[in-house]
């Protein structure tokens, strides 16, 4: 069975639309022809996603969004998702979009690095960005 949860690791996160949120990363997985067995998105600070930054990268700097595939290459997906709020909110600000629209789309940027796409270049970027577009809009 597929499984979406979101928890919080240090501080009290409100989340719209829960089940919503769930079909739209299930129907990027079923397009995207990946299979998941649980994805637990995790809602943290900036210091609390920097300390992981640090440990598991050993990048030392802000980001809105760490993905940890725990799952073996043959296995269905299991991963969990660090998510920044103290990101989301700057980068909505930043783009000019809704908080929880910014949120969806990080969200989705996530699951996207699950089914194998990157964005170490200007390229991948784009098609990135490209699949990104075409989620939010489900």
């Amino acid at each position: 069975m597929n499984k979406i949860i979101f928890n919080s690791a240090d501080r009290p996160v409100l989340v719209y639309k829960r089940r919503n949120l769930k079909k739209c990363i299930t129907e990027l997985f079923r397009l995207e022809r990946c299979s998941f067995q649980k994805i637990s998105y995790i809602f943290c600070s900036d210091e609390y996603l920097l300390k992981l930054n640090n440990q598991y990268l050993n990048h030392n700097n802000y980001t809105d969004i760490l993905t940890f595939l725990l799952s073996d290459k043959d296995k269905p997906i299991e991963s969990e998702i660090y998510i920044s709020m103290d990101r989301v909110k700057e980068n909505a600000k930043t783009y000019k979009v809704s908080y929880q629209t910014e949120l969806l789309r990080v969200m989705i940027h996530g699951a996207l690095h699950l089914c194998g796409y990157d964005d170490k270049n200007k390229q991948a970027k784009a098609q990135m960005r490209k699949k990104e577009d075409f989620y939010m809009h489900l």
